[in-house]
């Protein structure tokens, strides 16, 4: 049951948490108010250190890892709640948001960042997610109805984070480069600013690079593992070794041999199953636009490719373009030597990344060009337009897509958007999930 002390304790709680997000001065009455809410309820009065980590206290105090995890879930029960426990998720609530979204001015230690991201995954936890879950993929609680929510939130606050670092100083000392968590804002400062490093601060920005695909990879594999999967193909018949043997219908089709005076059943024949999946000898052709604005896009769908690249009879290729493109298809197994050759920024010059992707197609109707930029072509986009329909025209599955972010938020040029829906063929943007299903459909 909810008392008038219980709602005046929360707003206590929650006075403190608006006023400390708004002014870094202490408000005393506040404070002090705030602190014996805490002390009667028996919680620490660490949680109103700002300074204190959540992985801190939790670490003294361990039984309320078990509070945090799922806290801030939409609660399903009916009936009246309990006050005092709506108090204690208060207190909860408001240290993980300070500790999160108070991220100060100034420059920021590699240490601090490290800080930061632990107490971030602490309010993925709260929030039901995997730590680190809702910052690579934008979803989560608070979506809105543009697609951005918490985790677009959480990936501006840690861009911002990288950017106040002192990059370059950090991967020169390997103690605090071990500090470091690979996270998508990071990434981007590296591949920005690999042509300055050099030495031991290359090979550190290389290591965490490496770190980061290996880690997307292992979650985008396990999306294609789970939706892209064959038929079988009844044409080819099955291979009789013992692993393919079907004993449940081998039983029930040799039963009319049972025979009761010997107590055996006589087999004359044996049933296999068939293994033979319908695949398709398929081309796989991504272009990826590399101006800044695109990078969640190349990193994720460079690391999608050599995923492809890895099933059978799929022939992928893959070209980056600014105002110039590049073949990059040697590399297409090895996403981490990709974005070390990419080279972020620059203009964009449509055409001539499709005057080198024209060429690749043999069979039309056996092929998929998947197309990600903002396409902002400018006095280009008429005939990279025209040269799209013909491509599509001719038979070809052309994939448009516009943003497959961390966080779901991109712009798409409205020309193009409208003229790819007239043509049939929409505008993908979002979670890569989207996009995985869709070479699915044309794989499978």
């Amino acid at each position: 049951m909810t008392t008038d002390s219980d709602l005046n304790r929360r707003q206590v709680l929650y006075w403190r948490l608006i006023a400390r997000l708004f002014s870094r001065e202490e408000q005393a009455t506040l404070e002090q108010a705030s602190l014996a809410v805490i002390e009667d309820i028996g919680l620490p009065a660490a949680l109103l250190d700002p300074q204190v980590s959540v992985d801190t206290i939790v670490q003294r105090f361990p039984d309320l890892a078990v509070e945090l995890d799922g806290l801030m879930q939409p609660e399903t029960t009916d009936g009246e709640r309990d006050g005092a426990a709506e108090v204690r998720r208060a207190a909860l609530a408001a240290k993980l948001l300070l500790n999160v979204f108070d991220t100060g001015s100034g420059s920021v230690s590699a240490t601090q960042l490290a800080r930061w991201q632990s107490d971030a995954g602490w309010l993925e936890r709260a929030l039901g997610q995997e730590p680190g879950s809702l910052r690579r993929t934008g979803r989560g609680a608070g979506n809105g109805p543009d697609g951005a929510g918490m985790g677009a939130t959480l990936g501006e606050l840690e861009g911002d984070l990288v950017s106040r670092m002192q990059l370059r100083e950090v991967l020169a000392d390997p103690k605090l480069a071990a500090q470091l968590t690979p996270s998508m804002s990071l990434i981007e400062q590296l591949l920005r600013d690999k042509s300055n490093l050099s030495g031991v601060a290359l090979a550190n920005a290389k290591s965490l690079i490496r770190r980061f695909v290996d880690e997307v990879a292992a979650v985008l594999r396990t999306q294609v593992e789970r939706t892209a999967v064959g038929t079988i193909d009844r044409s080819v018949p099955p291979k009789r070794v013992f692993r393919n043997l079907d004993l449940d219908r081998t039983i029930w089709k040799n039963l009319t041999n049972w025979s009761p005076e010997d107590q055996k059943l006589y087999v004359d024949r044996l049933f296999y199953r068939h293994t033979a999946s319908k695949t398709t000898p398929s081309r796989l052709i991504v272009v990826v636009d590399q101006s800044g604005s695109m990078l969640d896009s190349m990193v994720n769908c460079t690391i999608l490719a050599s995923i492809f690249a890895g099933l059978p009879k799929v022939d992928v290729h893959l070209i980056a373009y600014d105002t110039r493109a590049i073949d990059l298809t040697p590399w297409v197994h090895d996403p981490f030597e990709v974005l070390l050759r990419t080279k972020l920024g620059g203009g964009n010059d449509g055409p001539i990344a499709m005057a080198m992707a024209r060429p690749k197609i043999s069979e039309p109707r056996n092929t998929a060009m998947v197309w990600i930029s903002d396409f902002y072509e400018f006095d280009r986009s008429q005939p990279l337009y025209d040269s799209i329909v013909a491509v599509h025209r001719s038979g070809v599955k052309f994939i448009p897509v516009g943003s497959v972010t961390s966080s779901g938020q991109g712009i798409v040029n409205p020309w193009f958007r409208q003229r790819f829906k007239d043509l049939g063929t929409p505008v993908i943007s979002g979670h890569i999930s989207k996009l995985v299903f869709e070479l699915k459909n044309f794989l499978a």
